[in-house]
């Protein structure tokens, strides 16, 4: 979910293959990695690094570049594409210099549960803030926005807890493929299942117009 509101008049359109190439393309490449370096060892000196650790420090570097190229092109980042810039690099970052793939693991569980967070400050003082963000792509009328805020809410925790619970329960190649696929469907999901509540408190463009 990207920021995209008429109070954004410099950001700039971009072929939306492209863009989504720039968005996903180094989460797919991460798992492109993994699955080819995931029983490897690499020695650098002097310390071992599974292959899990090395795709990590790949993809940081990749994140890095592939958002810096999107800022450029679109001259506008979301809220949420930073923070998980940011995510991913502390994160990453703890991952590859402490030898320790569990932060890397951490950071979903974080980052959802931050996003979750936001939304339930916002909430508790009347407000919602998912309306600054994605009124833009979807008008609705003020109780359609509180009504999703809340289901968003409460669907960023689910994630949060399905993180933790795969990445402590389950093994590594599952944890990578929930990360790779599964969260991206779940969001698509969420947002399928949403219909009723767009078409029941959507705005139409003569109401906007009225």
């Amino acid at each position: 979910m990207s920021e995209n509101t008429p109070e954004q008049p410099d950001q700039k359109a971009i072929n939306p293959w492209l863009k989504t190439g720039l968005e996903f393309g180094p989460i797919i490449l991460f798992f492109i990695g993994y699955m080819r370096m995931k029983d490897m060892t690499f020695t650098i000196a002097g310390t071992e690094y599974q292959g899990f650790i090395i795709v990590t420090a790949l993809f940081v570097p990749l994140l890095i570049a592939t958002t810096g190229i999107l800022w450029k092109l679109t001259g506008h980042l979301s809220k949420m594409q930073i923070v998980t810039l940011v995510l991913v690099i502390i994160f990453g970052g703890l991952t590859v210099w402490l030898n320790d793939p569990k932060f890397i693991k951490m950071k979903p569980t974080i980052l959802y549960a931050m996003f979750g967070g936001v939304l339930a400050v916002g909430l508790a003082r009347g407000q919602s803030y998912l309306r600054h963000v994605m009124e833009g792509m979807m008008p609705l009328q003020d109780e359609g926005w509180m009504i999703l805020t809340k289901r968003l809410m409460l669907f960023f925790f689910g994630l949060a807890v399905a993180n933790e619970l795969v990445w402590r329960l389950m093994s590594e190649q599952a944890w990578v493929n929930f990360k790779t696929f599964g969260l991206t469907a779940a969001v698509f999901a969420f947002f399928m299942t949403q219909g009723k509540l767009f078409s029941e408190y959507g705005i139409e463009e003569e109401d906007e117009s009225a």
